[in-house]
């Protein structure tokens, strides 16, 4: 992939390159070829803003619907533990008691 991007980031810089050495040597005047280059210029600016513009909300939106799913999935994994840890505590409390009862028996049982 890293290879493709260079080749193509090559070949766009090629052919800009290739267009401006183009209008350079066209048979205009020095003003019209200015002018040219300025207004491609301009263009080729507004298009490559609007293109990062893009891009941006494109990875604003696809990270936050990703914090979105992380929050979600924080807080059903918090839920999850606080159940659980309801659940040990019940059972450690239930064991106390069965140990308990069976300690009491055991001491009425050797007196």
């Amino acid at each position: 992939m890293a290879g493709k991007t260079g080749t193509i980031a090559a070949v766009l810089a090629g052919a800009a390159v290739g267009a401006v050495i183009g209008i350079l040597f066209a048979p205009d005047e020095g003003t019209k070829t200015r002018r040219k280059i300025r207004e491609g210029y301009d263009s080729k600016k507004d298009e490559l803003k609007d293109k990062i513009s893009e891009l941006t909300e494109q990875v604003k939106s696809r990270f936050g619907n990703a914090k979105a799913d992380l929050e979600s999935g924080l807080d059903h994994l918090v839920a999850n533990v606080e159940e659980k840890k309801d659940d040990i505590i019940a059972t450690l409390e239930r064991k106390l008691e069965e140990l308990k009862s069976s300690s009491a028996k055991s001491a009425s049982a050797n007196k």
